[in-house]
Order: structure tokens, then sequence, then C-alpha cells
């Protein structure tokens, strides 16, 4: 059936007798629709040779129509019917038409130019099928990478994309927030904002607003906001003083230039992770009240500043889950995002204290690819058909996806799409997801995988954290091990030290193959090819990553390395870092690519002072 085949499965297909064969100059009927999917599709057929033409009538003579039908139940919903003599479309909007044809473009790659007969009624498990980027790590993508992003994500059936801000945006008044990070401007998210409307997209603004502030109270204009100055290593701290009227006062002037940019209802404030809360300036305050309530006066001055602006408020939901004694005072407008990334998760199993405290209420795993160079794959598989499943129970709005750049965000893009779109199928049908054989439909559909090769790449690598073990959770441990220290220092924790040599061995067996991960196709999208090409040199990061690990064992167990395996890692090390450097490039702004590239320097000089 061509349901089962399908990236995104839908509600239900029933297979017919024969196949609609395409004639070599089809014509594409939209009537009244939005022409924008249909010129998708007529792009995608002019790929396998035809000369397909975009019309606004004629449409008893076409191929494909598209028609609008009032009766087929929510905005998203479509019927697609598959006749020998045509394509039919039906559906109540722009949106459900445009998600109709990303299913007949799918159809179009499984089978070309002879579609099977069958009739297709479909609609979403979620109204917000969103998917959140991190780009305040490191990493600012450039507009047009963001753009190309948006197209893929809409063909997956996303409906919401957030960009997390903490300090990447140009603010007129405050300029020194986002200097040497390369920041979006006001026009960024404005264009932005109108290709994701082109796409049916939301863009949903983000901004930092309590925790996670530490780049900005690093700069001493700001370091007076702080809670507790010189936390975690940081000069100002990551979290604002809740009980300084200055604070809400600074949030709202960046509030006057961010939250007017977006067209969108609901706007993230965050509010995670407020580490230090209570134990600096506000301590007085939290000994008295209680440092749940002090978090909770300081979110209810945010969501004035929201509604203020005719917003609908979203936070993170991980410290009203610390003091769910707080739930009842909530306000019942405010959309709480119950994040959690492992597998079997904690707040996985909370979800429930939220439907049961009648709250709205995002699900929100990941995709697992943040402090790891190619994805925990297992990890992210579960935890997104886990917590989907979860909120289909308890009726959540949405599930928004998180793909987030801990530690400097030196994990690409590409070893993030295919947790994007699997979270985009369980979000818009996830009961009918096969999470067995995703990546294999995956890699076939998205990089053109004949022979399954690209697919057992991907799960090899998405697989490495499990041979190299090692402790800590959140983490594949080569990603941090790739720029320790060859000799231990003292007492400090290394992580190399925890590592199964076995494991690493293994993983250098498999991933330094030449041809581990396939070349792009020469007729690939340039987007998808980058996407292999990323890939690639994660592959290679973490056959690095092991070999130094490898070889700083031997030195630490008083063991000889050889002067010229020394000067390999070093050679290595320093063609890595320029094969970085130009994938970095090719999506990205240059931002704070100056601190990874400095952190491959340093190895490189470290081996070779050792070599010597």
């Amino acid at each position: 059936m061509p349901a089962q085949e399908l990236l995104v499965p839908v509600r239900s297909c029933r297979r017919g007798d024969g196949r609609m064969n395409w004639p070599d100059s089809p014509m594409l009927s939209g009537g009244e629709a939005d022409p924008l999917p249909l010129e998708q599709l007529a792009d995608d057929l002019r790929q396998i040779g035809l000369k397909p033409h975009v019309t606004d009538g004629r449409a008893g003579e076409a191929s494909v129509t598209i028609t609008r039908d009032l009766a087929i139940g929510g905005g998203e919903a479509y019927r697609l019917h598959v006749r020998k003599t045509g394509i039919e479309i039906k559906a109540a909007d722009d949106a459900g038409a445009y998600y109709a044809v990303q299913t007949l473009r799918d159809l179009l790659v499984i089978h070309g130019r002879a579609v099977p007969c069958c009739r297709i009624e479909d609609r979403p498990d979620f109204a917000r099928r969103g998917v959140y980027y991190d780009c305040s790590r490191g990493k600012v993508p450039t507009v047009e990478t963001l753009k190309r992003l948006i197209e893929r994500l809409a063909r997956w059936k996303v409906n919401e994309l957030q960009l997390y801000v903490e300090n990447v945006f140009r603010f007129r008044r405050y300029p020194e927030i986002g200097r040497g990070y390369s920041p979006f401007t006001a026009d960024d998210m404005l264009e932005l904002g109108r290709h994701c409307e082109r796409h049916h997209i939301r863009l949903v603004g983000s901004l930092a607003s309590f925790g996670h502030m530490e780049r900005i109270l690093r700069i001493p204009r700001f370091r007076p906001l702080a809670e507790l100055p010189g936390f975690w290593g940081h000069p100002g701290g990551t979290t604002l003083c809740p009980t300084d009227p200055a604070s809400i006062r600074f949030v709202g002037h960046l509030y006057d230039e961010f939250l007017p940019l977006f067209e969108s209802e609901d706007f993230n404030i965050c509010c995670d992770e407020t580490w230090e809360l209570g134990r600096g300036r506000s301590r007085p305050r939290a000994e008295k009240v209680g440092v749940g309530q002090v978090y909770l006066e300081f979110l209810l001055e945010l969501h004035k500043l929201c509604v203020g602006y005719g917003k609908r408020t979203n936070a993170w939901a991980d410290i009203v889950m610390q003091h769910p004694e707080l739930l009842g005072d909530v306000p019942d407008d405010l959309v709480l995002l119950n994040w959690d990334y492992d597998a079997g998760g904690k707040r996985v199993a909370r979800t429930r204290e939220l439907a049961d405290a009648g709250k709205p209420f995002m699900v929100c795993p990941g995709t697992s690819a943040w402090q790891s160079h190619g994805s925990r794959l297992d990890n992210a598989v579960a935890n997104v058909a886990e917590f989907a499943s979860v909120g289909r129970k308890c009726g959540a709005e949405g599930l928004l996806n998180t793909d987030w750049g801990d530690d400097g965000h030196r994990n690409f893009l590409g070893a993030s799409l295919h947790g994007f779109a699997h979270g985009a199928a369980h979000a818009w049908h996830g009961r009918a997801v096969d999470d067995a054989t995703f990546t294999d439909r995956f890699c076939r559909q998205v990089f053109g995988d004949g022979d399954g090769r690209t697919a057992g790449a991907v799960q090899r690598l998405g697989r490495t954290y499990l041979d190299a073990a090692g402790d800590g959770d959140d983490h594949c441990a080569l990603y941090h091990v790739l720029f320790e220290p060859l000799l231990k220092s003292g007492r400090k924790r290394s992580r190399i030290d925890s590592l199964d040599v076995d494991g690493l061995e293994r993983i250098v067996a498999d991933l330094a193959q030449t041809d581990f991960m396939p070349r792009p196709a020469a007729d690939m999208d340039d987007f998808e090819a980058t996407a292999l090409r990323e890939l690639a040199v994660a592959a290679r990061m973490d056959v690095l990553a092991c070999r130094r690990a490898l070889a700083a064992r031997r030195l630490r167990d008083g063991r000889r390395v050889s002067p010229a395996q020394l000067r390999r890692l070093a050679d290595e090390a320093a063609r890595l870092a320029e094969g970085f450097r130009r994938l970095w490039l090719e999506r990205n702004r240059p931002s704070r690519l100056c601190d990874n590239m400095a952190r491959f320097r340093r190895i490189e000089r470290e081996a070779r002072k050792l070599a010597e």
C-alpha cells in the first residue's frame, strides 16, 4: 500500500485497481487555491523529464485538480483520489491542499510516472507540529539556510518553527548584546516569517527571558541584573534576579523590539533551568515564600508583558514541575512546554499532571543530535515515539521537537534532519509510524539511497554513543573527548578514562573506511548533498576522537605512543579543522566558528608537541 511507503504516514489509504500514468505534458489545475504546491509538484515532474503546466482553469482536462470542499473537517485535512484518468484533491483550505500535494510529491518519488490508484483521507494528530532550532550556542544559520530548512519541514507537514534566541538578535537599544555573534536583524525575522507563511508554518518567537542569560549577563552593563554573579564560572551567572525591578524593565525593553516581529499568537518566554534561583540576591524572598513562589512571581510578570502584546505565553515546564503546587496559580492561557530528552524520562510520565490540572501543554522531545557528532539515534527514536504517544493520550495541543547546540554547536544540521522528519511523522500520524524501518525510508526518500548503504551508515554513526559508553547522560562522550587533553591534568575528571576500549576500536574499524558515508549523487540538491558531507565529517570527528582516546589511554598507562602516530593525529586534526570550517560556512554565519577552530588548533599543537 502506498500509505506504508510514505515517510509521513497518512490516516487512511484504500488501494484501487491499476495506476495513473503521467502524460508527457500534464496539466495541474488549482482553481482558486494557492498555486505554490502545484508549482512544487511541477518542479518535481520536470526532474523526471515531463513538461507540466500549472493553470487555474480547465479542470476537466487536468491530470491534477484541486477543489474546495468545506465538508472536509479540519483546516489541514484533505482527500486525495488517484484514478487512472487523473488525480483529484479536495480540501477545505490552502493548508489542506498544500499537505495533499506534499503526499502526492512523495508518491511521485516512490513510484515515478506510474502512481498506484488509491483513495487517501488524511488529517493530523496534533494541531501544533513544531521544530525548535537552537541558534544561540555557536551557530547562527543564514537566512537562506533557514528558508531551505523551512521548505523541508513543510514537506514533512510541520507547521511551526521556533528559533532559540538568547543573545543572537541585534537590539537597537542594546547593540552590544549580539556583538561577536553574527546576530539576526529585525529584517531577517520578518523575511523568515513571510517565507514560513507561504509554506503554512507559523514562525513563533522565542527569547530567553529568565534563565540561560549568561551571554547577556557577562556584559558589564547588565551584570547588576544577575541573581548570582560567578555561578558556574560565568561572570554574571546564568539567571536574572527576579526580585530586582530592573530585570522586568530590561526584559520589557527586549520585548518592545522583538515581539512585534512575529505574527503568531504564541510566544515562548523560555524560563527553563533557572539554576541559581533563590541562592543569590533573591534568597531573602525565597526564604520567606519559597523558591517556587519566587519563580512564579516573575513568570506572571513576563506573562503580563506578553498579554500587552496580544500574545499567548508559552514557557518550558521544568521549573513548574519541580514545584507542582504552583500549577493551580499558572494562568490558564499559558502553554506549558513539557520537555524531556531521554527515552523513559521522568517528565514524560508526568505529562498527565498537566492535563489533570487543565493547563494547555505541548510535549517536547528532542533529536538527540546535540553533544554528539552523528546523534544518539536509538534514544531519539524512542524519546519521540514515547512522548508523541503520551501527548495523544493526554490531549496535548502539539509536539515540539527540539534540536540544541550545547558546547559550541559542533553538531551539524545534517545530523538533525532524520530527527526532524521522524518527529514530524509522529506529530502527524504517530500510530502508523514504523520506527524500525523509518531510517531506511528516510534515506531512500531524502538521499535517494537505493541500496541501503546510506541508511546503514546513518544508523552506525548514530550508535557510536553506545559503543563508546562513558559516563553521563544527554551526550555522546566522543563529542567532548575530541578536544580533551591527551595527558590527564591532576585530579581533573576526564571522560577518556571511562570509555570502553573495545568499543572505540570497533568505531574506528567501521567509520574509518574511505567509503563509509556514500558521496552525494551528481544531481542531488545541494541542501541534501551538504547534509551527506556533514555526516561524513561527523564520522571523521568520531574517528579522531576514538584515536585520540586510544592514544591517551596508552600515554596515561605509561605505554609508548610513537612520534609518527602523534604526528598523524595532528595532521588529521588540521585536515578535519579545514573541512569543518568549510561546512560551517556553507550554512551558517561566522558567529562562534572561531571558538571551535581554536580547539582544533589546540589539539593539533598538543600532538605535535608530544611528538617532539
